[in-house]
């Protein structure tokens, strides 16, 4: 199950941990989501957080129809360990 939710209001994907959020910014275009910047809290480093976050927003990205930039290194790393999500890259 996808724990990551869209906040468009915020323009971030966020996951909820231990009562803290983690969180990735993006910018929209027509046809793709732009991540900008992923943070984690602190505390919650080291845990696989960022990687399930960014997993998360990922299958979101791709149940809209949409393509991906990476924005930031993190995303792009990911995107270089899991070839199940090439076919989102813009």
């Amino acid at each position: 199950m996808n724990r990551v939710r869209d906040n468009k209001e915020l323009s971030r994907f966020e996951l909820d941990v231990e009562g803290t959020v983690a969180f990735a910014n993006y910018r929209l275009t027509p046809s793709t989501v732009i991540i900008t910047h992923t943070e984690t809290p602190r505390a919650l480093r080291g845990r696989g957080i960022a990687s399930e976050l960014v997993k998360g927003a990922l299958e979101l990205i791709r149940a809209d129809g949409l393509k991906v930039v990476a924005g930031c290194g993190f995303v792009v790393d990911y995107l270089g360990k899991h070839q199940e999500f090439a076919d989102l890259e813009a």
